[in-house]
C-alpha cells in the first residue's frame, strides 16, 4: 500500500503545489447561477472537479458548505469526493474534526476508512483537546494509507492569541507556544518518513499569512510534515511569495486557493486554475535560474 506522504509527493511533483478549494458558499452559488441547495452544491463541486482534473493534483472540499443542507448535502459531498478520487485527485476533506476516544474513532472511520461513503484521502483535524487526543486517528490513517492535517498556525487573525500563548503542560519546553507544541506533539508519526527523506502522513495547517517567528513555530516541528497553507489569493497572501514565506519547507507546501479561483465562474475556472499554476511555475523557474 502506498502511503499518503508518498502519494502527495507524487502529486506535487507532477502538478505543483496548487490545491483548489471547493467552497460552494451562497454568494458563489448565485454567481454561478446555481440554487442554494444540495443539488446546487453537488453541481458546483462536480464542475470544480472537472476543471481541476488534469490541472492540479489536489482538491479540498469545505465540508460546512455541504453539511448545511443536511443529509442531502452529505450525499452531494459523497458524490463530489467520489468523483474527485475516481479522477485521480487527492481529496482533503476540510472538516476540522476533534474529540476524544470512541467519538474521534468514529470521525476517523467516517472520513478515512476505505469504502466509507465520505472516504477522503486526508482530513483536517483540531488538536485543541490536546495533541494526544489525535493518536488514534493518526494511527488509523497510517493503517489505511491516509493523511491528517492538524491545525497548528491558522490564517485567521482571531487565532493568534491562542496559538502564540505559552504552554504550561508538563511535556512542553520552557517558553514553547501552543502552535509549536501542537506541531511537535504529532511529529512522532512522521519520524520514519523523515529518516527516509520523504513526507509523512501527518500534515500541519500553517496559514500563508502568519508570521511563524511570532508564533514560535520552529523548523524542527515542520520537518517531514506536509503543510496545508490556506491564505493564498483572497485572504491576502500571494502565490509568488510561497518560497519566501516557507523557506526551506516550500517543497512541502500544499497551497490552497479557493475564492481567487472560484470567482472566475464556471466558464472561467479552468483559465483561472491555469493562471494560478503559471504564477507558481514562474516562481520556481526564478529560483532555479
Amino acid at each position: 500500500m502506498t502511503g499518503f506522504g508518498e502519494r502527495l509527493t507524487g502529486a506535487l511533483a507532477q502538478y505543483g503545489p496548487l490545491c483548489v478549494g471547493i467552497d460552494p458558499h451562497a454568494a458563489l452559488l448565485a454567481d454561478w447561477g446555481l440554487p442554494a441547495s444540495a443539488a446546487g452544491v453537488r453541481e458546483f463541486g462536480l464542475r470544480v472537479v472537472s476543471a481541476a482534473h488534469g490541472r492540479v493534483g489536489i482538491v479540498k472540499p469545505q465540508v460546512a458548505f455541504f453539511e448545511r443542507y443536511g443529509s442531502a448535502g452529505f450525499a452531494a459531498l459523497e458524490d463530489v469526493q467520489r468523483a474527485a478520487r475516481e479522477a485521480g485527485l487527492i481529496v482533503i476533506a476540510d472538516a476540522k474534526r476533534g474529540d476524544i476516544g470512541s467519538t474521534m474513532d468514529g470521525y476517523a472511520a467516517a472520513w478515512l476508512e476505505p469504502g466509507a461513503p465520505l472516504e477522503a484521502d486526508a482530513v483536517t483535524v483540531s488538536p485543541y483537546l490536546g495533541p494526544g487526543s489525535l493518536r488514534g486517528t493518526i494511527s488509523a490513517a497510517a493503517r489505511a494509507g491516509k493523511g491528517v492535517f492538524v491545525l497548528a498556525a491558522t490564517s485567521n487573525p482571531e487565532a493568534f492569541g491562542l496559538q502564540s500563548a505559552e504552554v504550561t503542560a508538563v511535556d512542553a519546553q520552557r517558553g514553547q507556544t501552543v502552535a509549536d507544541w501542537v506541531a511537535s506533539g504529532v511529529a512522532w508519526a512522521n519520524r520514519a518518513a523523515v529518516d527516509a527523506g520523504g513526507l509523512g502522513h501527518v500534515g500541519l495547517v500553517v496559514g500563508a499569512t502568519v508570521d511563524r517567528d511570532e508564533l514560535g513555530l520552529g523548523d524542527d516541528a515542520l520537518r517531514g510534515a506536509p503543510i496545508l497553507a490556506p491564505g493564498f489569493g483572497a485572504q491576502g497572501a500571494a502565490l509568488r511569495d510561497l518560497r519566501g514565506v516557507f523557506g526551506a519547507h516550500a517543497s512541502q507546501v500544499v497551497a490552497s486557493a479557493s475564492r481567487s479561483v472560484l470567482a472566475a465562474g464556471p466558464d472561467g475556472i479552468e483559465a483561472s486554475i491555469d493562471e494560478h499554476r503559471r504564477e507558481l511555475s514562474a516562481v520556481e523557474e526564478e529560483r532555479r535560474g
